[in-house]
């Protein structure tokens, strides 16, 4: 009975069943945004040759978003699908406004925070909340500003921490009482 069997088998297993088209795909994308592959407008590259999808008979395409970066690809039917095809971005045209004179002015150079722990210093680590407070002194491993994040050595068997500088020898664990 097996041997009987197994050409229907083989039969049923081989039956082609039905893909869509990538490059059908391709021609709709292209029709859809206005360019061809590879061309500002266009998609960037082709659909992947790969992509076993089930065969749409109204493949519907729209963008992404606004800024018509992507285009979707959308099977509804029962062997629902969706595919996402990366689009080459046409440069925007600058708004038209009356030429305007602008004078050249150079930004001021930014203004570097002075350090308030520097790199050595004995500092006061405390960290705390409502109710409770710890405090332990650890060595400065860098300079930090007020605000600034700076590495506090507080055992040689430990790891160090990172704290907040407060102000000259205190800093504040994050996280703590904020």
């Amino acid at each position: 009975m097996i041997v009987h069997l197994l050409p229907a088998l083989l039969a049923a297993t081989s039956t082609p069943v039905a893909f869509q088209s990538t490059e059908a795909l391709d021609q709709l994308v292209q029709q859809f945004a206005g360019a061809p592959i590879g061309v500002e407008g266009g998609a960037r590259a082709a659909v992947d040759k790969r992509l076993r999808l089930a065969a749409c008979a109204d493949p519907q395409l729209s963008w992404r978003s606004a800024a018509e970066d992507a285009v979707v690809i959308r099977c509804p039917g029962p062997q629902q699908w969706r595919v996402f095809v990366a689009v080459n971005v046409l440069p925007k045209a600058a708004p038209t406004r009356a030429p305007v004179a602008v004078a050249a002015v150079r930004p001021p150079a930014p203004v570097k925070a002075e350090s308030v722990i520097k790199r050595g210093d004995p500092i006061m680590v405390e960290a705390g909340a409502a109710g409770f407070s710890i405090t332990r002194q650890g060595v400065a491993m860098g300079d930090a500003p007020v605000g600034g994040r700076v590495i506090v050595k507080m055992d040689d068997k430990r790891p160090p921490v990172a704290a907040i500088a407060m102000e000259s020898g205190r800093a504040r664990l994050p996280g703590f009482g904020e």
